[in-house]
């Protein structure tokens, strides 16, 4: 058999990528060690530059390449941007936090952008062996900078336990995948959705389905797979965490929609059930588990979970446009995510963390525009009209009401409801208690442009979600 060079034009975003993330890290060896910011400001032009690329390549059309294992679309083509803008976010974010607390070394930017390469390979899998290629690249990263804080026990435990829980679940994954490649014959997400529809007995790809749905809930971080969640949020620096609770979304929501879509798609009877299992529980433990927390960290870890149940009911439906709205979802999440988090960053600082519910205490008597930044935020979050997070779940609930689960849409909105409370609870500290602090709030004047756009962004496509929404159906109906 001849040796056909594979084309390698639909996966130059990833090549550059990759390219500069070595360059970068040998850079980084001959630099000033206690300035990096010749390695923030290569890491930063590195994703702009990454943007150009995708953009002037875009296209709705799949491209197959690489034995068919590699797929570019238009779906993985609005992921990758909007990964790279989380980044470039979680980045600027994340400067002066780092700087405050001598962390601010070549390994963080770096770690940074090998889990953005792993993301973009998970986005653009179209092959089991291209799947477990990317998600391990990502896990690897991150578990890397969930300790990047050596001297903290609290940060080396939480890594740990990310680490020992991650292995297992990579673990169930493979095992899942051996399963179904061993009743089907292939490892092409195409070729095993036609040889799966044609099977006769079905026992052992349940079987693998069961295997593959563990791994996936595990990386999800879905109820009862959750326990990591908590525990590394709180654990992790709060840039850490600001970077694991916004960009891998995006790739979580494309291994889910590749694996069960692409791949089992035409056996969701197979599956669906579980997955519906799945939802229920995060939705529940997630918002009701919130309620009894008092660090901020950590209730955002639980919305999270909750968040999962949202993301995941678009997708249970198995149609494109179940699939759009999750996507849209998961676009949305991403950029509350990241305004949350960031107004954690923005009232840290040199030796304090703002991690406790009453650090918010008073907010709007020391700085009326930053609370007012976190309450379009925490009402996105709660899903109040008009705000971008109302759209969201209406969009994926929408979907679930017209395949007939009106049951299973009714149970959300009730879970989201009592999840209400404890984002409004955020309000009320902020605009009704008296603050603890009294020193001004205080950042660079970039983040405070950056984190002002970041909400003003969530408030403006929550008052025109159209165009998002379309963008999001378009691309999905063209792959």
């Amino acid at each position: 058999m001849n040796f056909q060079i594979p084309d390698v034009m639909p996966a130059l975003p990833e090549i550059f990528i990759l390219s500069m993330a070595c360059i970068i890290l040998v850079t980084d060896l001959f630099l000033n060690k206690t300035n990096r910011g010749a390695t923030y400001m290569l890491s930063q032009a590195t994703l702009v530059i990454a943007v150009l690329i995708t953009v002037a390549s875009f296209s709705t059309s799949p491209m197959l390449t690489f034995s068919d294992t590699f797929v570019r679309d238009g779906i993985g083509d609005v992921l990758k941007i909007a990964i790279y803008t989380a980044t470039f976010t979680v980045f600027l974010y994340a400067r002066d936090y780092l700087k405050d607390r001598g962390l601010f070394k070549g390994e963080f930017y770096v770690l940074g952008l090998f889990a953005v390469l792993g993301m973009m390979i998970l986005i653009s899998a179209h092959n089991f062996l291209t799947i477990y290629l990317g998600l391990e690249l990502l896990s690897l990263s991150l578990y890397a900078l969930v300790a990047m804080h050596r001297d903290s026990a609290i940060a080396s435990e939480a890594a740990m336990k990310y680490f020992v829980l991650g292995a297992i679940a990579s673990g169930m994954l493979l095992y899942g995948m051996s399963m179904i490649y061993g009743v089907t014959g292939s490892l092409d997400l195409a070729t095993i959705s036609q040889q799966a529809a044609q099977l006769s007995d079905k026992l052992v790809l349940v079987f693998g389905i069961v295997f593959l749905l563990i791994g996936i809930a595990f990386k999800l971080g879905a109820v009862p797979f959750h326990m990591w969640v908590p525990d590394v949020y709180h654990g992790a620096p709060t840039a850490v965490t600001l970077f694991i609770g916004s960009a891998p979304k995006l790739a979580a929501f494309a291994m889910l929609m590749r694996l069960l879509i692409d791949g089992l798609g035409s056996v969701i009877a197979q599956w669906q059930d579980i997955l519906i299992l799945l939802i229920l529980m995060s939705l529940a433990v997630g918002n009701i588990v919130a309620i009894a927390q008092v660090n901020i960290k950590r209730m955002l870890a639980y919305s999270t979970i909750s968040h999962i149940g949202f993301l995941m009911l678009g997708v249970v439906t198995g149609t494109q446009a179940g699939v759009s709205a999750s996507m849209f979802y998961t676009i949305a999440y991403t950029l509350m995510s990241l305004g949350s988090f960031g107004m954690i960053i923005l009232l840290s600082r040199k030796g304090f963390e703002a991690e406790k519910l009453e650090d918010f205490k008073g907010l709007n008597e020391r700085s009326p525009w930053y609370a007012f930044l976190m309450l379009v935020l925490m009402f996105s979050m709660a899903g109040v009209p008009p705000f971008l997070g109302f759209w969201a779940k209406l969009s994926v609930l929408q979907e679930v009401v017209a395949v007939d689960m009106v049951w299973l849409a009714v149970a959300s909105v009730v879970f989201s409801i009592i999840g209400a409370f404890y984002y409004l609870r955020v309000i009320k500290i902020m605009y009704f208690d008296k603050p603890e602090a009294t020193e001004p709030v205080g950042c660079s004047r970039d983040m405070s442009v950056l984190i002002s756009l970041n909400a003003i962004f969530v408030l403006m496509i929550g008052l025109f979600p159209d165009s998002l929404l379309s963008l999001c159906l378009k691309v999905v109906s063209a792959s």
